[in-house]
Order: structure tokens, then sequence, then C-alpha cells
């Protein structure tokens, strides 16, 4: 029996009457098949329906067998009708046996934050904990003695029983995988407890000691901090999923709570000490379960048939079908299934488990708390039963509006962990699918025409992409995966959904053609409407990496001109230069000119000036305005007084995010230092003299780095203007972190300075380059020198041997992950484009050359100079080569931290480093907070007065 082909001009179409004639039989199963089980029976459900989840693995096992081979298998299940109940065909891929849920991945991050709260209030609140402890005790010398013996002895028996036989339970069943999977949470769950005492016996502060630990009440010693045999249980107990089933979840509980009644009255733990037990065993559990994977429960498309039959239909055969254009969707569409029918027009079929909604969880709720209300899905994460409902929701809403969707004829639930939608079948291709020339006008005023139905009822799509406009065989346009609308939409949901239909077509024909298929349709005013909705935020994902490669290609084809241009101009420097010689020689034409004189600089100057205008002009030329661009220019023409002002939509931006916390993060470090250290004490005691040295050497770091910036420049610089221009960089790095922004100052600055932009990039890239270089050389050198003295904090054994392993395993792990190699390399390749080239021109300037190291050198010697003098004027005293350590360790933390100039993490690793280093903090914390105030905010001030004054002559 072979698949009948869906698109078969002669088969029946999608209206055809085989399947609406027995419409109204179909529908009475389907509604009995969603409908709630009765109260009294529904823990009795729950546990079948757990027992049903245990089996999917072997169900996918049965799936996988029959899929991609074409060997028919016969569908399990009745209710089926004719020849087709005993044999169809099942053409699906091999579902994976093993899939990692970011249900557990989110579980696993909440544990870990109820970890950190737990301690957190035991540190902070003190008295609570002790009042509380106290009260405890109060009430447990009230309860009989006979009653807390009793309860210990039944939890000690329960705690060991209950998971035994769940054990057994599961061995039973053939789940011995699940069992080996919470034997791995409890091994790991008992070293987590272990770890977590000696922490808490040996190192942890004072109160959370005192609040999970209290005296033994044999008098001996004092009670363990983690129960080292109740996480494991709590770990095993949730990793075999023993939480999930009614019965095995009752029992557990009351053996919990027995066994924390009976240690809390017998005096042998805190409450903070049960609640930590609790969420280690249950973090733990769930990040086992995460990184191992659980059996994959996704229904197979046998189980696809046997759902088929129970609302109704006889199916013959289920294909999986595949869309490369869906490679890049959101993983929350389902899968799709082609279905034929015995006695109707076949079916097209979208499966949706638990598993598949579960993805991009982290992309929708970033999304939903980066952008402003009301543009956000409104849920980031829906049960089944709710995204079923809202498809449906959506379908027979846009049919009723008029527009071209495909008819939901059914929706059933397969098993506890899925939905199916049944709808009518189409046919047809994708948009993605079409060739460029397919794509015509006519077709084109049909996809806004469906937009147009949808937005006159209020109903926004949220996904016109490609993918979701299907042409079927007569040329009509459907909109599908309408799963992500709304209904009763606001303004900017509809405003987004015509930029985002805009930019679609665009992509494939042009925005010239796409903006007048629009208007044609919706009128100007509609389409210029959309013109401040248009902008990347506000479009779809796939959209937004289409609009990155192409501006890159862009990018590259900008580069490819100006590297044309400049070489063209060199050729014809050379045949002038050569030509000048021949007729200076007087001599007749030779094949090899004669070698030219020396170039004066004059006129070098002025074949600078020449080849620096035929680069502009090539630059001009070959400059190319973006997509979107393009698409508001075709609006302005068509309605020129058109809003184009952005609509703000980002409420919070990643970089806002990070800096908030780790500015948080660094408030509270420098409070807690400055409330233990007596800050005025060491201000009086200070020696000045040593002070003014620091500040000689805060100063002379401007000077270096104007000397480092210059001397990779072949062009010659005003060395005032190069060190206002370092000055003016500590005003940026109040706004941006301190590796970003002095790079695109000091690229503006020289852009300013006459320096074309590809080489004012390259030079401070051979600058970072080279600074780079000799900061690895310098801290090397350095750590040497000081394992060779009496530090035996900072010895080479130890500190340097652990930073250069692992300096060497972050590489090893980089260079791995495919996904973090392309980052980096990306980056790299960016930020160092046209160095190489840039280092030979230096090369021949050996004045450049030295003034170029030498000042990258001295950088980093004056402001150890600095930190040395902030040390020693507190009364410290540490050799200069332990300084130097320190502070090449703590600048590559800063330069590294995304909070504007190190913020934090430069004083965190600065007072550290001092305090290995032999320091004690009374004096390291006065000393970093006098080192951060010279070099970091005390030239915030002059810095923005250089940046005013450059600015304002045209040089920055």
């Amino acid at each position: 029996m072979n698949h009948r082909d869906p698109d078969d001009p002669d088969g029946p179409g999608p209206q055809g009457d085989g399947r609406r004639g027995g419409g109204a039989g179909r529908h009475e199963p389907a509604a009995k098949e969603t409908g709630r089980a009765p109260d009294e029976a529904a823990a009795k459900d729950a546990e079948n329906a757990a027992d049903r989840e245990d089996t999917g693995k072997a169900a996918a096992k049965d799936a996988g067998d029959s899929g991609g081979s074409g060997t028919p298998n016969a569908a399990p299940g009745g209710g089926g009708r004719g020849p087709g109940r005993d044999a169809v065909f099942v053409d699906e891929p091999i579902l994976a046996a093993r899939v990692h849920r970011p249900a557990d991945l989110v579980r696993f991050l909440l544990g870990l934050l109820g970890i950190g709260v737990v301690l957190a209030v035991a540190g902070v609140a003190h008295a609570t904990t002790t009042g509380l402890e106290t009260d405890i005790a109060k009430g447990a010398n009230h309860a009989p003695n006979a009653l807390a013996s009793f309860a210990g002895l039944a939890a000690s028996i329960g705690v060991l029983i209950v998971p035994v036989a769940f054990a057994v339970e599961r061995l039973a069943k053939r789940d011995g995988l699940r069992v080996a999977d919470g034997v791995l949470a409890a091994v790991l769950a008992h070293g987590t407890a272990l770890a977590t005492d000696l922490w808490v016996t040996n190192s942890a502060p004072g109160p959370i000691r005192d609040a999970l630990t209290q005296n033994a009440p044999s008098g001996h010693g004092i009670t363990d901090p983690v129960h080292g045999y109740l996480a494991p249980v709590i770990a095993y107990v949730t990793a075999v999923g023993m939480a999930s089933r009614p019965r095995w979840r009752v029992a557990l509980w009351f053996v919990l709570l027995l066994d924390a009644f009976a240690v809390l009255v017998g005096g042998y733990t805190t409450p903070f000490s049960i609640a930590l037990t609790v969420l280690i065993g249950w973090t733990v559990a769930y990040g086992t379960v995460y990184a191992v994977g659980s059996p994959n429960v996704r229904p197979t498309g046998r189980q696809l048939l046997a759902g088929l039959r129970r609302v109704g239909f006889a199916p013959m055969s289920a294909r999986r079908v595949e869309e490369e254009s869906s490679a890049g969707a959101d993983a929350d569409r389902g899968r799709a299934y082609l279905v034929t029918l015995e006695d109707g027009p076949p079916l097209d079929v979208t499966v949706v488990d638990r598993e598949q909604q579960a993805q991009g969880f982290f992309y929708r709720a970033w999304r939903r708390l980066a952008l402003v209300g009301g543009i956000t899905q409104r849920r980031s994460l829906v049960s089944l039963r709710q995204a079923l409902e809202q498809e449906a929701l959506l379908a027979y809403a846009a049919i009723a509006a008029g527009a071209n969707a495909p008819k939901l004829i059914a929706t059933s639930e397969l098993g506890p962990d899925a939905v199916m939608l049944v709808y009518e079948h189409i046919g047809g291709r994708r948009l993605d699918a079409l060739a460029d020339e397919e794509i015509s006008d006519e077709l084109m005023r049909q996809a806004w025409t469906q937009v147009r139905a949808l937005q006159s009822r209020r109903i926004a799509h949220r996904r016109l992409v490609g993918e979701s406009l299907l042409v079927d065989r007569s040329g009509r346009v459907f909109l599908t995966d309408l799963r992500g609308g709304e209904i009763a939409a606001g303004d900017i949901l509809l405003r987004m959904d015509v930029a985002q239909l805009l930019t679609t077509l665009s992509l494939r024909v042009g925005p010239e053609r796409s903006v007048a298929a629009a208007v044609a349709v919706l009128g100007p005013d509609a389409v210029a409407a959309s013109l401040p909705l248009l902008q990347p935020i506000a479009l779809s994902r796939d959209t937004r990496g289409q609009l990155k490669q192409l501006a890159r290609e862009r990018a590259q084809r900008e580069r490819e001109a100006v590297l044309a241009a400049s070489e063209a101009e060199k050729e014809a420097r050379e045949r002038k230069r050569a030509e000048d010689a021949r007729h200076a020689a007087r001599g007749p034409a030779v094949t090899v000119p004669a070698p030219a004189g020396p170039v004066s600089k004059a006129e070098r100057k002025a074949e600078d000036k020449a080849e620096k205008r035929a680069i502009d002009d090539a630059l001009e030329e070959a400059r190319e305005d973006d997509l979107l661009s393009r698409i508001r220019q075709e609006v302005l023409r068509v309605r020129p007084q058109a809003p184009v002002e952005p609509v703000r939509l980002e409420r919070i931006r990643m970089r806002t995010l990070v800096t908030v916390i780790a500015g948080a993060f660094a408030a509270y470090f420098l409070l807690s230092q400055l409330s233990s250290v007596p800050i005025g004490s060491a201000i009086a005691n200070a020696d000045w003299r040593w002070a003014v040295i620091a500040v000689l050497g805060s100063a002379a770091s401007y000077v270096a780095a104007a000397f480092a910036l210059s001397g990779f420049v072949p062009e010659k610089l005003s060395l005032p203007r190069t060190v206002l221009a370092q000055l003016a960089g500590s005003f940026v790095k109040l706004v941006a972190p301190a590796a970003v922004g002095g790079v695109a100052l000091n690229t503006r600055y020289l852009q300013k300075a006459g320096v074309r932009p590809g080489l004012a990039v390259a030079s401070v890239g051979a600058s970072q380059l080279v600074g780079l270089g000799a900061h690895v050389m310098l801290l090397m050198t350095f750590g040497y020198i000081t394992g060779t003295e009496k530090t035996p904090s900072l010895s080479p054994s130890r500190t340097v041997m652990a930073g250069l392993l692992t300096v060497g395993v972050l590489v090893l792990v980089v260079t791995a992950v495919p996904a973090l190699r392309k980052f980096v390399s990306t980056r790299v390749r960016a930020l160092f484009a046209g160095v190489v080239p840039r280092m030979l021109d230096v090369l021949q300037r050996p004045v450049k050359l030295i003034s170029g190291i030498g000042g990258t050198l001295m950088l980093t010697v004056t402001f150890v100079i600095c930190l040395d003098g902030c040390v020693r004027a507190f009364g410290g005293n540490l050799s200069y080569a332990a300084v130097a350590v320190v502070f090449l360790a703590g600048n590559a933390l800063g330069s590294a931290a995304p909070t504007p100039g190190g913020v934090g993490a430069v004083e965190l690793a600065l007072t550290g480093g001092l305090i290995a280093a032999g320091l004690p903090k009374e004096v390291a914390t006065p000393a970093v907070l006098f080192f951060r105030l010279l070099t970091f905010w005390l030239p915030v001030l002059p810095g923005w007065l250089s940046f005013t004054h450059l600015t304002r002559k045209g040089e920055l």
C-alpha cells in the first residue's frame, strides 16, 4: 500500500466531500477525547499517564525501526475502519532516545537560586535564625518522647523502603535507565553534601555556621550542616520521577515530613539545615537529569495514527514533512505530518509535544523582559492545552476574518505530553521554496490582502516570514503558523506585522516591488505608519539573521572596493615615478625603468592626499544603504511626510542588565571592605611622599599611551592632541567597557587626524595586538621573578602555573566548541583586519616602531609605579615584581569585565591579589581605592574637558 500523492491534480481537493460528509461523527469522539476525567479518578488517571510516559522510550524504538526505511508497520490500537487498520505506512526520522529538557535546566537554576537565598538569609538574619531555633527547641521539649522515637524509627525505615520499592517497580517495568539516573544523582548529591559540610565547618562565616549547625544532643561536637543521607534520597526520588506519581508522591512526602519532625524534635538539625538539604538534593537531581537527558516520550507516527482513529479518521499512511526552509525556524512550531485516508482527501497534522514547546524558553523569556510591554507574547511558556486552544482560536478567527488559512477540523491529546491539530490539506509550496522570479506582483498583492483581512479584525500574525506563507497549486496564498498570533491586538503589533512582511518580501524581490504591492492593497497611510517599527528588534529572529548576513556582505564589498582603489592608486603612482625617471634620464625608453630618486616630504604628503582622495571616492561609490533604509526611502517617496522616528521597543539591554548587576556587586564589595577597614586611620597615617609618586605615575601614563598609539601610525600626529585624546578616554570609560571605549575613541581620533578609516582601525588593532603581547610577556616575566623571591603565596608552583593551566584549558575549550571558536575568530578577525599590512608599514620606520613598543611598555611601567606608590603610601612593602603581577592580572580582568572601566572587577582582583601577595587587608583595601581614585575617578573631569575641547575643534 503506497502513499497517496496529495499534490495529484486529479485527486480530491482540500474541500472534498469525502471529509466533510462524516464530519459530525468524527467531531463527537474528538470532544470526548479532550474531556476532563472525574475528580475521583484523577489520581488513577495521572498515574496511568505517568506509566505511559515510561513506555514512551520503547514506543520511540518501535517507531525508529520503521522510520526512514520504508518498511510497513502495523499500527497499534483499534478504532479504525477497513483494511488500513492492520497495515499502514509510517515514514519519519528516528527519534532521539534522550532529550535535554529546558524545564529541567530552569528547575536546576531555581534550585541554585534557592540555595543562595537560604545561605544569604542565614548569614544576614542572624537574630531571626536564632529565635526560630529557640522556638523550635521550646516546642520540642513539650513533644512526647514516645512520639519522637516512633517518628524517628518510622522515618528511618520509610526512607529506605520507599525508594527501594519504587526502584523494584521501575525495574519490573523495564525502566532500568531511569533508576540508573537516580543512582547517579544520589551519588552526586552525597558528594555535594560532603563538600558543603566541609565548607560550613571550616570556612563559612560564623552566622551561616550557627544557622546550619548546633550542639549535638550527645554533647560531643556539632550536628551536620547537611544531612548526608537525606540529600541523596531526595536527589534519587526526584531523578527517577517518583514525584510525578500521585500515590508514590504521597508516600514520599509523608516519609520526608516524618523525618524532618524527628530530627528537629531530637535536636539533630536546624530548620535552615533541612531547607538546604532539600534544595541540594532537588538541585543536583535536576542538574543530573538535564546533563544526561531524559527518556524521549515524544509520540511517534504510529501513536499519531492511533490518535487519529480515536477521533474518527481511518488513516492509511503518515509521512513526516521535513521542510528545508524550517531549518532556522522557531523550535516550537511542532512536527508536521502528511496523512492519507481511506475515504477522503489527505490531512495535514501538527503534533506539539512538551519538549518542542519548551525549546526557545530562555529566548522568549529574555524578549519578554527586554522589550516594552504589549509587543511580546503573553506567556513565555504555556501548557500544552493552552497552546492547543491558542492555535485553534487563531485558526477559527483568521477564517472568520476572511483570510485564507488552513481549516482546523479536529484536535486531540496524544498522551500526557503531546497534542495534535488536524487541518485540511492544502498542498503547494512555502514562499521560501519559490524562486525569486516566481514571486509575482499578483502573488504579493494576495499576501497583503490576507494581512488586510486579519488587521480588519485586529488579529496580529506575529510571524509573517517566508515559511508562514503557503502558495497552493492554483496560486492562492494561505497564512499558516498562526500559533504565535494574538486577537484584539494593539496598533503596535499590527504595524509590526506590516513592517515584517515588507522586510520579508524585500529580501526576495527588493524594496521597490514590495512597497508598491503593500501600498496597492493597504494604502500609503497604513504602510507609512509602519516606518517607526521598521527596526531589527521588531523583526523575527530569522529576518534579523538575514539582515546581518547582508550587512557582512555589504561591508566586504566596501572593503574590496577600498583595497582595489588603493592598489590602483599605488600602481598609478609607480607608473608616474617610472615615467618621470625616464624623462629625467632623457634617454630611450627601456623595459626596466631606472630606480627613482628619494621622494621628498612634500611629494609624499601629496601622494598620500591623492591616495586618500581616491579611496574616499571609491568608498563613496561602493557604499550601499542597508535594506531597511531602502524600504524607508521607498515609502517616503509615496508618503514624504510619514513619521520615521523609531519607536522605543527595548526596555532593557543585555549590556545594561550586566552593568547593573556588576555595579551592584561592586558596590557591595566596596561597602563591605570599607566597613571592615579603618579608612580614616589609614589616611591619617599615610606617607604622602609616596602618594605624590603615585600621582606622577598616573599622569605619565597618558603620555605613554600617546606614544604607544602614535608609534603604530605612519602618519604624523600631534603629541599634545594625542595626549588629550588619551585623557578624553578617561571620560569615555564611564559609559563603555574599558576595552571597547578606548578602541572606539582612538579610531575616531585617527580618522579626524586624516587617517583613512580602514587604516585607522588597522593602526588601533596593531596597537592592541602589541599591547596584548607585551602584557603576556610582562606577566610571565614578573611572575617568574616573583617566584624566585621569598613570596611563597605567589610562587610559580601555584599561582603562575595555575593561571597558565587555566588559560590553556580556556583555549582548548574555545577551540573545541565550534560556536565559541566561530564567535572568537570572527571578532578577532574583525578587530585585527589589516593589522599585518599596517605593521609592515611601521617596520619601515624604526623611530615609529621604537615609539610604539616603548610607549606600550612604559604604559604598564607607569601604572605599576602608581600602584606601588599607593601601596607604600599606606605602609605596605612589596617587591616591584609582585606589584606588577597583581596589576597585570587585575588589568586583564578589568578589560574583560562588561562594566564601564571594569568597575568592581578591578577592585576585587587588585585587592585579592595584594592580600595573596602578603599585604594585610587594612593596607590592601585603601591602597587599591587610592589607585582607582587616581587612575579612574579623578581623571573623569579633565577627560570630559578634553573630550569637549577636541569635539569642538573637530578633532574627535
